[in-house]
């Protein structure tokens, strides 16, 4: 559905090469993703909103019927109050009945059309907020396969401007269309009653007009498909670029003149399509412009015929005519320009569509249970075989028949060479992926036969580089236990060696901590993380590199918080650096995704091998 790194918008950039053939590739399809039954889908958007659409329409319906009527009265006040047939001269009296019959329409249809605008923008508004949440959910819900796959800048994108787009499109579309056509055939027909001669010389035109605007339409929609692709592309680079990890990269390699050639490219690109875009059909609407201004000139040049042949054809009738022609002219061009729009917003709800259709490979069985808290701290492998559904056929698995059991409170370790598969072992222990072959089990049933919200509630992670929001140190450890107390925040942190830390900060538990924690060292924000565990009390704990990229004062602190965390539950720690896990019960060694040695670390050590290895090459490190 091209949402890899090679499709979608804002795919690689490994070289000159690879970004011209996906930029082909792009052009090639810039036609919006097919999506069956889209309108129909469209239209159930609004089922939530029957009521106030009954309503809407209502008022279309009676301020689209009183449109016609200025005319009509144009028409008596010439011909009964100006100008009588019976040539007496103007009768006064009613001519100010017929001027406030015409005052109080104008003041009718004013008071309706604020309550309609107000219906129609709450209806467009509630509608365009209801598929921004449906499409945030849809999007957490999503595995974790999805998003490393997937630019966050593409994912912003769909959120915020596809969604967006559509928003005035949704507000205005159905009174538009509505009002329009009861509009246009209220003045149509009054234009028959009027004379319907000069009405059959009014109408003759409009249907070439509708099968070319609809040709219009279909390019339009063409070129807002790559307006909204271009417009991922800047949003991705703004959110790579503008994030602290980008500015960091760029200041300390010094490419901001790059980046900001990069960012100069993509909005030029942007420019040109939104210009393609705007002028697109343009010259469709001049031209209907000047076709429809000529007909008021033929009315009068065939009534003058008319006149001149006998036909008895009053003034009034030419005026209410004529005006009665302007009064059709408005709402055709707005019904051929809502057409338009509506073409052109085809793009947008399929690609937004797109991502409601997504289904995540990880999803609970019917008949998930809960987890055996009688067996709870128990972590099994069963013979594992995992493969990343990006890599190629014909790679080995990332693990390949892995065995292990891990009994309620030990503490083990998995360590290895870069890429041997360690990471991936916490990656299924909590079903953030699902096993190629063999079993994980948890407290004795397959992951697969458990609500993984089960799953997470007994299990806590520590990742190398731990998330933290732009917000307050309270707020941060919060995320993990909403409804913890002050006392509860103080325990956590004080197990985590941070109490006497965040007391020391300018606002203590109220400090800011900055986007991604940057107000605190890399320490800092460990020790939060592992506070932030602790307040689940969960019966497994994961760490995953927790220390790997802390100098040697930070380590000691956060491991000084492991120490504490792991009492009383079982650690699966995912370690880099050896002397973090000498204590452990048993440690795996792992070697291509298979486990090669293990045992305690004097074991590991006195047998000579892969283990023993790397050992001796990080103690060597060390002494230097």
């Amino acid at each position: 559905m091209g949402m890899g790194r090679g499709g979608g918008a804002g795919g690689g950039r490994g070289g000159a090469g690879i970004y011209q053939d996906e930029q082909a590739v792009r052009d090639a399809n810039a036609d919006a993703p097919e999506i069956p039954g889209l309108w129909r889908r469209v239209a159930s958007l609004f089922g939530a909103y029957k009521g106030l659409l009954a309503v809407a329409g209502l008022l279309v319906v009676i301020t689209s019927a009183l449109g016609v009527a200025p005319a009509l009265l144009t028409q008596q006040i010439f011909d009964r109050g100006l100008f009588p047939v019976d040539g007496s001269g103007p009768n006064l009296e009613v001519l100010w009945w017929l001027a406030i019959a015409m005052l109080a329409v104008s003041v009718i249809v004013a008071s309706i059309d604020l309550l309609q605008t107000w219906i129609t923008a709450k209806i467009g508004n509630s509608v365009a907020n209801d598929l921004r949440v449906q499409m945030f959910e849809r999007l957490l819900a999503m595995d974790l396969a999805f998003f490393t796959a997937t630019k966050t800048g593409e994912l912003q994108s769909r959120l915020q401007n596809d969604v967006g787009g559509i928003a005035t499109t949704l507000r205005s579309t159905f009174t538009a269309i509505l009002g329009n056509i009861v509009t246009a055939a209220a003045s149509i027909a009054a234009m028959f009653v009027l004379d319907w001669r000069l009405a059959i010389l009014s109408v003759v035109f409009l249907p070439p007009l509708l099968v070319l605007q609809r040709r219009v339409g279909q390019v339009r929609a063409r070129v807002a498909t790559r307006a909204q692709r271009s417009l991922a592309d800047l949003t991705a680079i703004t959110q790579e670029s503008l994030s602290v990890s980008g500015v960091l990269l760029t200041k300390t390699i010094g490419r901001e003149g790059a980046e900001t050639e990069r960012y100069r490219a993509a909005n030029l690109t942007q420019l040109r399509l939104q210009l393609e875009l705007a002028m697109r059909g343009q010259w469709f609407f001049s031209a209907v412009g000047v076709l429809m201004g000529l007909v008021p000139i033929i009315v009068y040049v065939i009534a003058g015929y008319l006149i001149t042949g006998g036909v008895e054809v009053t003034a009034g009738t030419i005026v209410a005519f004529t005006s009665m022609n302007m009064q059709v002219r408005r709402p055709l061009l707005g019904l051929m320009r809502t057409g338009l729009d509506i073409q052109t917003s085809k793009a947008l709800f399929a690609r937004i569509f797109e991502y409601l259709d997504l289904r995540p490979t990880i999803v609970d069985a019917p008949d998930a249970r809960e987890v055996n808290t009688a067996r709870l701290g128990e972590v099994e492998f069963d013979d594992v075989v995992f493969r990343y559904a990006t890599a190629q056929e014909s790679a080995a698995p990332t693990l390949n028949g892995v065995d292990f059991r891990v009994a309620p409170g030990e503490f083990v370790a998995f360590v290895g060479p870069s890429g041997a598969g360690k990471t991936t072992v916490g990656y299924l222990a909590t079903r953030l992926y699902d096993v190629t072959g063999g079993a994980v089990r948890f407290a004795g049933d397959d992951v697969r036969e458990l609500r993984r919200d089960a799953i997470v509630a007994h299990t806590g992670v520590v990742s190398q580089e731990s998330y933290l929001v732009h917000d307050t140190v309270a707020a941060n450890l919060r995320l993990a236990k909403p409804e913890a107390t002050a006392e509860e925040l103080e325990v956590a942190c004080r197990a985590a060696n941070l109490h006497e830390r965040i007391l020391a900060l300018p606002q203590g538990y109220d400090t800011v901590v900055g986007e991604r924690g940057t107000r605190l060292s890399g320490g800092e924000r460990q020790r939060l993380a592992i506070a932030r565990v602790l307040l689940r009390d969960p019966a497994v704990l994961i760490l995953d590199e927790a220390t790997s990229a802390l100098d040697t004062v930070s380590e000691r602190h956060v491991q000084r918080a492991i120490e504490a965390a792991r009492e009383g539950r079982t650690v699966i720690a995912i370690a880099h650096r050896l002397s973090t896990i000498r204590g452990a019960d048993r440690i795996y060694v792992l070697d291509r995704g298979h486990i090669v040695e293990q045992g305690s670390h004097d074991e590991l050590v006195a047998a000579g091998g892969t283990y023993a290895a790397l050992y001796r090459e990080q103690d060597a490190l060390t002494a230097e």
